[in-house]
């Protein structure tokens, strides 16, 4: 192990989406997360495990519903420093494993708990996906074209940035105050909390007249020609950032309209004559051209990579940005650390796969071991 997080000890009851993001944030940055998963009863195929969220952490097979499961967990609560669960409100409760049952064997316990809707409230009983949960919270409404139907931005803003980043963020927040006071606490991460949250810049531009509720006809949402996506000649794409007063002369430098009669760049009312301006000259040459024609300004252009291919452009292999481990090329940890680095310490494990040993790290006897997975408490 290392980085910053090394000696932290986390339990995490297996979900998907934003819970496994949360540990696999923990368990780059050092963080000794121990993954309880159902296992499967088959055979893994061979080759890399396909869930890349599960790296960095052992996989235990454990039957939460078997009473010797439950208290096996709570004896690893007991050591634990924070416990993940991404369940529906009151399941982990009905399990034996809630915060009141895990707190009353470790009062220094920090409880993370993921769900959609939160704890309480209308919704919290009901199903949902990343989508349901931006759109409750105002988020999914203002991403899209200006006549056109809102884009769901992939899963990005509910599960991931307003789900497991903040519950990362917020389980370490109360690690810190668990190692003053000496007690632990309950973490609430709702997505649709989250993504609300993530929306405060535009609450903010709103107060200030700058944003109006029409969909795309904003600075940031494609309302704008200089923020904008431009299909090139090769039926690529560049991305058009040009914001600031400077970059934007930078832009029309390399787009060679620096002597043009153009208006204001704030002229509301001429952008989308601008857009169609800007897309007829982005139309006349390839992305690669005009990456090398932007290369070293601050125009603030670059090219629109697909997944994919990200990891070969020069600046994202020069910072290192993507690792291949065990044979499978992935995003490297981040945030960096300059003093205790975050590694992907491990390929991620089919469920179940690294049961003795991750129990045995844990300081389970192989005697009980034995015995548990006698009785069907663990595979």
């Amino acid at each position: 192990m290392s980085g910053p997080l090394e000696g932290i000890r986390v339990i995490e009851l297996a979900g998907i989406g934003p819970s496994p993001y949360t540990c696999m944030l923990l368990a780059d940055a050092g963080a000794d997360v121990l993954r309880l998963e159902r296992a499967t009863g088959t055979e893994p195929p061979p080759g890399p495990h396909w869930d890349l969220l599960n790296r960095s952490r052992r996989s235990v097979a454990v039957d939460l519903k078997h009473p010797e499961a439950t208290a096996l967990v709570l004896d690893l609560v007991a050591q634990a420093d924070a416990l993940v669960e991404g369940f529906r409100p009151g399941v982990a409760e009905r399990l034996g494993l809630g915060p009141d049952q895990c707190m009353a064997r470790n009062p220094r316990l920090v409880y993370g708990r993921m769900t959609g809707w939160g704890q309480e409230g209308p919704l919290a009983d009901t199903a949902g996906h990343d989508i349901d949960y931006i759109a409750l919270a105002g988020a999914l409404g203002p991403i899209g074209r200006a006549g056109e139907r809102p884009v769901p931005p992939l899963n990005l803003v509910g599960d991931f940035g307003g789900g497991g980043m903040l519950l990362a963020f917020g389980l370490v927040s109360a690690l810190l105050d668990a190692a003053r006071s000496g007690r632990g606490q309950v973490v609430d991460a709702a997505m649709v909390d989250g993504a609300a949250s993530l929306m405060t810049m535009t609450f903010a531009f709103h107060q200030l007249g700058w944003w109006k509720e029409e969909r795309g006809v904003n600075i940031l949402d494609t309302g704008a020609h200089f923020y904008e996506v431009y299909e090139t000649a090769d039926g690529g794409y560049m991305a058009v950032g040009g914001i600031e007063a400077k970059f934007y002369a930078a832009l029309l430098e390399g787009l060679g309209l620096a002597d043009a009669d153009l208006p204001d760049q704030n002229d509301r009312e001429r952008w989308p004559e601008m857009k169609e301006r800007f897309a007829e000259i982005f139309r006349t040459r390839t992305r690669d051209e005009w990456s090398e024609i932007f290369a070293g300004t601050d125009a603030c252009v670059a090219p629109v990579l697909s997944p994919f291919e990200a990891h070969r452009h020069p600046h994202n292999r020069h910072r290192q940005a993507f690792v291949e481990v065990g044979g499978v090329v992935q995003p490297a940890p981040a945030p960096r650390f300059g003093r205790t680095p975050s590694v992907v310490s491990r390929p991620p494990s089919p469920p179940g796969a690294d049961t003795d040993e991750g129990l045995a790290a844990w300081g389970v006897e192989p005697e009980t071991i034995a015995r548990l997975r006698k009785v069907g408490a663990v595979g």
